[in-house]
């Protein structure tokens, strides 16, 4: 695989911020994470992370600002550059390297954690990039898997009928990785077979916006936003609907 394959944001970096971050659902997402890797932030001894395509680094910084030992890496230099500037502005270190994960992987040490987040489904062969990233996970160690899922893609498109289904029935609803569709999400239970074969055991397993992203802008607007998140909240890690959420939040453990 080239650099060139993978999906590079240095053009699309304030629509990416805007539709994701500067939303509740960015929040919401923020919010999930941090409880799935709340056991890694509060660890009595300080951790080596590696956050293999970083984006804004968000995770990262919070677990840095904590006192862990961040590895930072991005194939987007914008990306990179508006992660280090997050860094400084709140006088933390890290490494930061202008690479993709899986080049990068080959030049480094294995981490206590792996975050790996929303780049799977950016990469132009992801499963052989994962092996690659995984490889890197210290035996005992963890990977924090985040990934677009593709039963939330299928349904989403299912539930607006017309044109949509045929799209399904021949695949072609993928997204061609140039705008914020991307080209390769992933099913989740295929994800957690490749794991389990790789010696991983599932640890926490969430869905993230497992409604949300099924409602209309009428219903939404009627609603209210707290309640929602609740309801995110309560079924988010229960079986079925963890595995309907627009992306999938894994904590496996290397054995």
């Amino acid at each position: 695989m080239t650099q060139a394959n993978d999906r590079n944001f240095d053009q699309l970096i304030d629509k990416f911020d805007r539709k994701i971050y500067q939303t509740a659902k960015g929040e919401w997402r923020l919010k999930l994470l941090k409880e799935d890797l709340t056991p890694f932030y509060d660890a009595a001894d300080a951790l080596t992370v590696w956050d293999a395509g970083c984006g804004f680094a968000q995770i990262s910084l919070w677990l840095a600002k904590r006192g862990h030992h961040l590895t930072l890496c991005d194939l987007s230099e914008k990306m990179l550059e508006r992660a280090r500037e997050a860094f400084i502005n709140e006088e933390v270190t890290a490494e930061f390297y202008l690479d993709s994960a899986q080049n990068l992987a080959l030049k480094l040490p294995q981490y206590d954690l792996i975050l790996f987040h929303a780049v799977l489904e950016w990469l132009a062969n992801p499963m052989p990039t994962l092996q690659t990233v995984i490889e890197q996970v210290k035996p005992g160690g963890h990977l924090s898997l985040l990934f677009y899922n593709r039963n939330a893609m299928v349904f989403g498109n299912v539930l607006k009928g017309g044109w949509r289904w045929k799209n399904v029935l021949d695949d072609s609803y993928l997204g061609k990785g140039s705008k914020m569709t991307p080209p390769n999400p992933q099913y989740p239970h295929a994800v957690i077979e490749f794991l389990e074969n790789n010696h991983f055991k599932i640890i926490t397993h969430t869905g993230l916006r497992v409604f949300h992203d099924y409602l209309n802008h009428e219903t939404l607007a009627q609603s209210n936003a707290d309640e929602l998140f609740e309801l995110e909240s309560r079924y988010c890690r229960l079986p079925t609907f963890r595995d309907m959420g627009r992306y999938v939040h894994l904590v496996v453990q290397r054995a």
